[in-house]
């Protein structure tokens, strides 16, 4: 047994530590294709804040690495092991601790499912809004970690919206309360925010404050509408925007993303179907019914066919279930690399014809999905498993993506965070002087490194 195992052994609950090597396999790495990981030399399973101070506490006394882990749901090697680490999972950390309805806010450890807490808070007429694709499998603590987003952001923020306050353990094993549950708050740092989209390198969030809203006053109707081409779908986004119309959401699939789960259930097309753009309004009453028609004109004058409108919510599900189904019917196909670059809106159209162009120039396979409302494109790399000329390809094509999401002035990562398979791109938009802000913030909490090193900006320990 290694002897980092057997210090956490004589500090922990006899169920909390394995060094079994399927399960440090199973650990090692999140849904990243082609982000490096090592072999943690143990992985503890956190059931309380004593649990990770414990934890912590041990990690620092030997001077090994501390990756924390929510579901493992990321898609940049965030939570991807280092050698010889611990990996601590926070999973079984799944407590609703509290839900204040007049005050309007929840507190919950990290492991809980953003899924479950929507629907525990539902349940007091409340409604937490962020809603990552993951939002079924994907952590409340691994949300913040990356300052998560989703479908509806476009109009209701991100994580970092949401997140008044939280606990966390520093690298010494020391437990600091941050923020608050009051509507205003300037006292200090925002030290809460610094730790939102931190992804793990400051320290280990335990359980989170979030703020929610209430839960009715909303009337969705959905929108939707195919197009010949990409082109004209980002025109059509563009048209909305201009517009001024604010959607609940606003969400792109092309022509692969389309065909792949098509296939997948049975679905037959429209003929030449090159994308799909679903737009949600949810104002209520007439002014709802105005801005849908609005968008479904805007839709008709980029150049929609079978443009579609629901109100009935089982309805709206069903038009926008290709959005919810378009990554897993990828991974069908093989192993995808997943992009996360946002651009400003008015340059959608343009980073979409780059992306094509990228596609055709480098011989690979690239779908795109897209919070097309907010900029943030997910082009998503496709190639043979055992091709190593395709990957070769692939890793060219992600390279290029970035470097004309920047050109284009947008940013590398919009939600999935940067972990290791953005920092390049990462030193490339971090000027000197912000990354040596980086590493003094780092070496002020974390003088040792020992926490989640190399993550999330570049050189970071």
């Amino acid at each position: 047994m290694p002897p980092i195992a057997e210090a956490l052994r004589a500090v922990l609950p006899p169920d909390a530590v394995t060094t079994e090597r399927e399960t440090l396999d199973l650990l090692s790495h999140d849904d990243a294709e082609w982000a490096d990981f090592g072999l943690p030399a143990a992985a503890v399973f956190a059931s309380s804040l004593d649990d990770v101070v414990a934890t912590v506490m041990v990690a620092a006394a030997h001077g090994v690495a501390v990756v924390p882990r929510g579901a493992g749901t990321g898609l940049s090697g965030g939570a991807n092991a280092v050698e010889g680490c611990i990996v601590l999972s926070l999973e079984r950390m799944d407590r609703v601790l509290a839900v204040d309805a007049a005050e309007r806010f929840a507190v919950v450890e990290a492991g809980v499912l953003n899924d479950d807490l929507r629907r525990h808070v539902a349940a007091h007429g409340l409604w937490y809004p962020p809603d990552p694709a993951s939002q079924a499998i994907s952590t409340i603590g691994g949300n913040v970690a990356t300052n998560a987003g989703g479908i509806c952001c476009v109009k209701y923020g991100v994580t970092r919206d949401y997140v008044l306050g939280m606990t966390v353990v520093l690298a010494d094993g020391t437990v600091a309360r941050l923020g608050r549950t009051t509507a205003k708050g300037v006292t200090g740092y925002d030290l809460t925010g610094l730790f939102v989209g931190s992804e793990g390198t400051l320290g280990i969030i335990v359980d989170v404050t979030v703020k929610l809203r209430p839960l009715g006053g909303r009337e969705e109707r959905a929108v939707v509408g195919y197009f010949r081409t990409l082109a004209d779908a980002g025109r059509a986004v563009s048209a909305v925007t201009a517009a001024g119309i604010v959607p609940s959401a606003l969400e792109l699939i092309d022509r692969t993303c389309l065909h792949a789960v098509a296939e997948w259930q049975g679905w037959v097309l429209p003929e030449a179907a090159g994308a799909l753009l679903l737009a949600k309004v949810d104002e209520p009453g007439a002014r709802g019914e105005e801005l849908a028609a609005e968008v479904e004109a805007l839709f008709r004058g980029a150049g929609g066919s079978r443009v579609e409108r629901a109100v009935d919510p089982d309805e709206v599900d069903r038009l926008f279930a290709a959005r919810r189904l378009a990554y897993p019917a990828l991974e069908r196909l093989g192993p995808v690399l997943t992009e996360d670059v946002c651009v400003p809106r008015g340059a959608v159209p343009e980073m979409l014809a780059r992306i094509e162009a990228t596609a055709a120039e480098a011989d690979v396979v690239i779908a795109n999905i897209a919070h097309a409302g907010d900029g943030n494109l997910h082009p998503l790399i496709i190639a043979p498993e055992g091709d190593d000329d395709a990957r070769a390809r692939a890793k060219a094509a992600f390279d290029r993506i970035v470097d004309d999401c920047r050109a284009l002035g947008g940013t590398v990562t919009g939600e999935h965070g940067v972990g290791l398979l953005k920092l390049p791109g990462a030193a490339e938009e971090l000027s000197p002087v912000v990354q040596r802000m980086h590493h003094a913030i780092k070496h002020a909490l974390d003088p040792a490194g020992i926490l989640n090193p190399g993550k999330a900006f570049p050189n970071g320990g």
